[in-house]
């Protein structure tokens, strides 16, 4: 009978609820499918760099499902970064160290700088599958990775509350959610959250008219109104979104205006069961290919259809939100201003 394949699993860049899940998803798939050795690498790409590893069992791996971070730990190592003046041995040491190890494949688990050093990893001739995961929801080639929905419900549960304190003290609330580039959470949150200005990365605004939208509002009988912004919108440097947007409401509207970054909180705790399935079944997905030797790809979702993308079709790319996206005619139609 042929050797059992020896795979290894790493979690790199920012944490995310559903990161155990995944991690749980593919260890206890490639155990009991198909019997398999499963060895954790701590701290993302830092741990092949220095040798880091666990064994995973069934046993370590129960009770982790429900479980917010990561098991293995993470770093934001990025080995093919180049260095000034220097010449780059990281990439040669990790694929040293991966044959070393016995290593036949490695599942790595991130967003877009993970999928784009484990394309590169690829290209080196290592056996690599990507799984997205994201709270900004922003990886190319999947319609949605896992930490997205439980930061949705973070951010949706923080801006109902500021509804209460808004109206009570008749002010303008500014919430910012995390989206340096992307506008997916700051845009499902707002709709859900009855948020009534929503400002994303993706679209242009001009604050005169946002506080014209809002002395409007003002003049018309509503005592508050909120207003949702992304980390990333335009803003000066220096300075949060948020504490930008609030003071110039403040000066533009002549209404007192208070502001909140969620920041941290949006990545922390347990995953909502829909990133809980989801990132299981990604991760079972995951050793299914590696059971087929498909390497070099990445899973993701289309639709409600779980497959896979070559991942020389991900790296370097980001998905954004659409101005033609359903969501933003909906807000429209709602009366919500998108900062014209």
């Amino acid at each position: 009978m042929a050797k059992p394949k020896r795979i290894g699993i790493l979690t790199a860049g920012g944490d995310c609820p559903g990161l155990n899940a995944a991690i749980r998803g593919v260890g206890k798939t490639a155990i009991v499918k198909y019997g398999m050795e499963v060895v954790g690498i701590s701290s993302g790409y830092l741990g092949l760099l220095e040798n880091d590893y666990m064994p995973l069992t069934e046993s370590s791996l129960s009770g982790i499902l429900t479980l917010g971070g990561t098991i293995l730990g993470t770093s934001r190592e990025k080995p093919f970064k180049k260095t000034h003046n220097l010449v780059n041995k990281k990439p040669d040491l990790i694929k040293e160290n991966y044959k070393t190890a016995g290593f036949d494949c490695v599942v790595c688990i991130g967003g877009n700088g993970t999928m784009k050093t484990a394309e590169q990893l690829a290209e080196k001739g290592l056996n690599v599958i990507g799984l997205p995961k994201t709270i900004d929801n922003d990886v190319w080639g999947t319609n949605q990775t896992f930490g997205f929905d439980s930061a949705l419900h973070i951010a949706t549960d923080a801006i109902d509350r500021l509804h209460s304190t808004a109206n009570s003290h008749k002010r303008i609330m500014v919430i910012e959610v995390m989206g340096h580039h992307a506008g997916w959470l700051a845009l499902y949150s707002g709709m859900a959250g009855g948020g009534d200005v929503i400002l994303i990365p993706e679209l242009e605004y001009d604050i005169q008219a946002v506080n014209k939208y809002l002395k409007k509002r003002a003049k018309s009988g509503k005592p508050y109104s909120i207003v949702v912004v992304a980390e990333g919108i335009n803003k000066p440097k220096d300075i949060s979104a948020a504490t930008y947007i609030a003071q110039e409401i403040e000066k533009g509207v002549g209404i007192e205006t208070r502001n909140t970054i969620l920041g941290y909180i949006q990545r922390g705790g347990s995953p909502t069961p829909l990133d809980r399935l989801l990132a299981s079944s990604y991760g079972a997905y995951a050793v299914d290919l590696i059971a087929q030797e498909k390497f070099g790809q990445m899973v993701m979702r289309e639709g409600d259809t779980i497959g896979a993308i070559p991942l020389s079709e991900v790296g370097g790319k980001l998905r954004l939100v659409p101005p033609d996206h359903h969501l933003l005619e909906k807000a429209r139609g709602l009366g919500v201003c998108l900062g014209k």
